[in-house]
């Protein structure tokens, strides 16, 4: 049999669907060398226009927070995201790019190229078997859309969210969010702190910006420089060059802190920290129980980051802190109460899903070979 040829779609929003796109890519290579897997950004194949469209949401986001939390809840909930048309129109230069590749599979890591895909499968009567791979372990209900094959979806809420969306048990794999393998919570923590020249006589804080770096450090830096307990931290800013100016500003005479743009180890950064203070973006969400590493979520974005918090604590993996108060509070105490950073670690270990790229490449490659 001819091996298939694989196309990935996602978005360069954030982070989150490069990264997830990146590791299924690597365990579909794995189950089976010499695939064809290409990954596309598929947003920038459309339209300028409708990319405007689809960026438009950065508008509410930044200046009218609640605004766009009120929007996202309703898209949320709803089985669409956008108008039909809309994307029917907006979305023809990705058409086109699907007709050239000729896919076998293509899978969406982002749930409006899950949409754009659906509709020129149906609209063409394409016969490549489409899979939907939401990032995080929060699902709208616009995935559910009736041409996807096979979910891959995270355990628990992911699946049964899908299940009340009307998808089948059969089309959904709840394996987890591929997640690249190297965050995996079972590393030589000594050798990876000696590896980045950390001290292994402190606890390490790590502090994330996500992709984008977005975050308020005036609001964050004075609640970890008053802590009195020893310990070093690192300040991740992401593809932010001014947030990185900002952080080497403020804790410029801090020898503590250790400021970094943009890395490509952030695995050894998870491997090595005691604790990690962040917004829970969909990556570092799912990177972080992969990690073992216990989460202080702080200034979620509205929407899904926000429905996040409310696991963090139900799982008991972190806290959410909604105050810069009660992040100084819960960094104090449980830099002084170790073992219950401990308890976290194991929770969040007991969720960890490390084979989850390679088990996903196996049931997407199962459903193909089935021939649907």
């Amino acid at each position: 049999m001819t091996p298939p040829r694989i196309l990935i779609l996602m978005v360069q929003h954030g982070a989150s669907h490069r990264r997830a796109a990146a590791a299924l890519r690597k365990g579909l290579l794995e189950a089976e060398p010499g695939l064809t897997v290409e990954i596309l950004d598929g947003l920038a194949r459309c339209a300028r226009w409708f990319r405007a469209y689809y960026n438009s949401y950065l508008l509410p986001l930044k200046y009218w927070p609640s605004l766009w939390g009120w929007i996202e809840g309703l898209q949320h909930a709803s089985s669409a995201t956008g108008s039909s048309w809309l994307y029917r129109r907006g979305g023809k230069p990705l058409f086109r790019d699907l007709e050239t590749f000729a896919p076998d599979i293509v899978v969406a890591t982002e749930v409006g190229m899950c949409e754009l895909a659906a509709q020129f499968k149906r609209q063409s009567r394409a016969r490549f078997c489409l899979v939907g791979s939401p990032t995080g372990v929060d699902v709208d209900r616009a995935w559910a859309q009736p041409e996807v094959d096979l979910f891959i979806a995270a355990p628990r809420e992911a699946a049964e969210q899908l299940a009340a969306a009307g998808v089948p048990a059969a089309k959904v794999v709840a394996c987890g969010p591929p997640v690249d393998p190297a965050f995996h919570c079972c590393p030589d923590r000594d050798a990876v702190r000696a590896r980045l020249n950390l001290r292994r006589d402190a606890p390490l804080v790590l502090l994330l910006f996500g992709g984008s770096g977005f975050g308020e450090v005036r609001r964050i830096l004075p609640q970890l420089k008053k802590l009195p307990q020893p310990f070093e931290a690192a300040c991740i800013a992401g593809n932010n060059p001014g947030l990185e100016r900002e952080l080497r500003r403020q804790l410029n005479g801090h020898p503590q802190f250790h400021v970094f743009g943009w890395v490509d180890n952030l695995h050894e950064w998870m491997a090595a920290a005691d604790l990690l203070v962040s917004k829970p973006g969909a990556s570092t969400f799912i990177e972080a129980i992969n990690s073992g590493l216990p989460l202080l979520a702080f200034d979620p974005l509205p929407g899904n980051e926000r429905r996040a918090c409310d696991l963090i604590e139900r799982w008991q993996i972190g806290r959410w802190a909604k105050s810069p108060q009660e992040l100084g509070a819960a960094l104090e105490h449980w830099l002084a109460h170790p073992e219950e950073l401990c308890r976290l670690r194991e929770n969040a270990i007991a969720l960890a899903r490390p084979s989850a790229a390679h088990d996903a490449a196996v049931a997407i490659l199962e459903r193909w070979a089935s021939g649907i």
